[in-house]
């Protein structure tokens, strides 16, 4: 069923990561971009306006409500409606906001939710009613155009007791999908196909029939060997009843996936893909492989669930009004996304050691975010994002690393919306696996561990040659967030861990030299970031067909895989239990903290690898998180109520 495998070309920042370059800076435009002037006045521009929570703090405690046992609230979970009335902006601020947008000529929709409000207007008008000059910038290392405001933003005072964020006036930040591609190895003479070390696991009467055992074209039948998920299909569980969605920033081709359920011999409903074009839909790109993937992986770890793709332009507001239409409409019982971007780049300034979250500004869609993960939360919908690619250090995915001039700084960052404390930061590890390269001798990976390519760097440094790849930093993106606090859940678990000392970011400015940027707070008691790990190294990874790559593919990888197979995998649990399973993190945490690790654990604890920086451990790890899943075994504590 494999006979046309292609291995996809590296995205293009890991190519150039791979020659020792770094890419574009995204973090710091005013000393890498050229303004170009005034964006012309008649131009449009879309702004989505995010209103302010009410009773936040009631919110929230209903929110964990809902996730323990024994609470008054238990599982029971709002409906979209509910949640405006008592969470959502009331009528008359509604009103008033509506009326003010009006009047400065500017039309204006709001969600069913009361949550958001979205509106678009000239740049003339925006200027007006934000009291700022919106310029286009051009990036000197990419040519990439943008526009931004060139002074800072001012919400209207008539209603900012009503606004939180004004999202889509910058459309500078552009989010990255979380894929990483095993073809930069294919030019050192593979030596033999590699070997999987979990035969025994893959074969047999108890293993998935739609398995390759390969890796490298590993199928969502090798997840259900890996996790235990075999025997939920046993009992008919397949997701039915179930609604699985994926927000995303390319739009793709729906048979993509039915193709790929169809090569692997996997039946599934039909007719269940739904598409959403958010503001008029996301581009086919060089992202449309990642929403392939992502359907391909959550709809084949749930064959007969529904599935919606709502798509967004990757830049401005397009990300927020994907996630706030997806939840808004409270149609999917779990939501998946496995796009992102560097925490810090939401940050304006971070100007002291030390500094607590109060000392940042421009972090609006951090903001923006969290009110509607807040909602998904309480409506029950279990979201789901990648972790990222970039190991500890989560900027060298874009930014590159380096001390020549033109280069910036590695400082220990995580990834964003992962890091939000109401999502599922779903992270990477190497499945066992044996290997070899050049005339190397052949070496072996024994336990799940976690994924960071140093084991390869170090490989290819000792039997093929120093510097002859840099593949600093990919792996599996965790760490410790430098915005969001510890929440609830990590607080008596062990493991958690407090910010590094002495982490910055710095540019090395060809000519004023080493210029910082951002000085991240020290010990900062923050949310640590992955929760759930899978498989996730290119080289123990998948097959996926893409059109847009040229159909079927093999040896991709990427926490971009592990955000929908956990999505596929609520889907299961949704039907299993009867009822949404809601925010997972409360739940899982309690589930460790109380159970711990053995034969009857809902979790595998990975205690080989590391991401460069952070190592596995017999515990929560900020590699791997709580570790890998038994799936089999957390339906049963669901089921029962633990």
């Amino acid at each position: 069923m494999f006979s046309t495998l292609h291995r996809k070309s590296l995205p293009l920042s890991l190519g150039l990561l791979l020659t020792g370059l770094s890419t574009g800076a995204m973090a710091a435009s005013a000393t890498t971009a050229v303004d170009i002037g005034a964006t012309p006045a008649s131009q449009n521009v879309q702004v989505t306006w995010v209103l302010k929570l009410r009773n936040q703090a009631a919110l929230e405690d209903y929110i964990r409500q809902t996730v323990t046992p024994g609470s008054a609230h238990y599982q029971q979970f709002l409906t979209t409606s509910q949640f405006a009335q008592q969470y959502g902006a009331n009528d008359s601020d509604i009103s008033r906001v509506q009326t003010y947008l009006q009047k400065q000529g500017l039309s204006s929709q709001i969600l069913p939710s009361h949550l958001a409000i979205r509106t678009s207007g000239t740049t003339a008008q925006l200027n007006a009613l934000f009291n700022t000059s919106i310029h286009t910038y051009v990036s000197r290392e990419t040519g990439h155009p943008f526009h931004k405001p060139a002074t800072t933003a001012q919400i209207p005072s008539a209603i900012a007791d009503v606004v939180d964020v004004a999202s889509g006036l910058s459309n500078e930040l552009t989010y990255r999908p979380h894929l990483v591609s095993s073809s930069a190895f294919t030019a050192l003479n593979v030596q033999s196909p590699k070997t999987n070390a979990l035969s025994a696991k893959t074969s047999g009467s108890n293993g998935n029939p739609t398995a390759s055992g390969v890796p490298g074209e590993y199928t969502v039948g090798d997840v259900a060997n890996f996790y235990n998920i075999n025997p939920l299909y046993k009992r008919g569980v397949v997701g039915k009843g179930s609604t699985v969605a994926i927000v995303t920033l390319s739009n793709f081709y729906p048979s993509d996936a039915t193709t790929y359920w169809s090569d692997i011999g996997l039946a599934t409903k039909p007719n269940r893909i739904t598409q959403v074009h958010m503001d008029g839909g996301g581009a086919i790109d060089d992202g449309s492989s990642e929403t392939s993937i992502d359907v391909e992986q959550s709809g084949g770890i749930a064959p007969y669930a529904n599935i919606i793709v709502y798509d967004a332009p990757n830049a401005g507001n397009g990300f927020v009004d994907a996630f706030a239409q997806a939840v808004s409409d409270n149609i999917a019982d779990s939501i998946s996304t496995s796009w992102g971007l560097p925490e810090i780049f939401n940050f304006a300034a971070l100007n002291v050691e030390g500094a607590s979250d109060t000392d940042t500004t421009d972090v609006g869609d951090l903001r923006a975010f969290h009110s509607i993960f807040l909602e998904a939360a309480v409506q029950g919908q279990s979201l789901f994002a990648a972790a990222g690619d970039s190991g500890a250090y989560d900027t060298v995915s874009d930014l590159g690393a380096g001390t020549a001039p033109g280069d910036y700084t590695a400082p220990l960052t995580v990834d964003s919306p992962a890091s939000d404390p109401y999502i599922t930061a779903s992270g990477g590890t190497t499945t066992p696996y044996s290997y070899a390269f050049g005339t190397g001798p052949t070496k072996s990976i024994t336990q799940e561990s976690v994924w960071g390519w140093d084991y390869l760097q170090n490989y290819f440094d000792t039997y093929i040659g120093p510097n002859v790849v840099n593949l600093f930093s990919v792996g599996g993106g965790g760490g410790v967030s430098v915005y969001w606090h510890t929440p609830f859940y990590q607080v008596l678990t062990h493991g958690i861990r407090r910010s590094e000392p002495n982490q910055s970011l710095v540019y090395n400015d060809p000519v004023a030299g080493p210029t910082p940027l951002l000085i991240l707070p020290s010990r900062f008691s923050g949310r640590n970031v992955p929760d759930i790990s899978l498989n996730a190294d290119p080289e123990t990874g998948y097959i996926f067909v893409s059109t847009y790559d040229g159909g079927l593919n093999s040896g991709e990888g990427g926490t971009s895989f592990v955000a929908p197979q956990l999505n596929g995998i609520t889907a299961l649990l949704r039907q299993s239990s009867g009822h949404r399973i809601g925010l997972w993190n409360p739940q899982i945490y309690a589930l460790q903290n109380v159970f711990g690790y053995g034969p009857f654990s809902a979790f595998n604890s990975i205690r080989a690898g590391d991401n460069w920086f952070y190592y596995g451990q017999p515990r929560y790890n900020q590699g791997a998180g709580i570790g890998s899943l038994d799936v089999a075994n957390l339906d049963l504590f669901l089921r029962s109520g633990f």
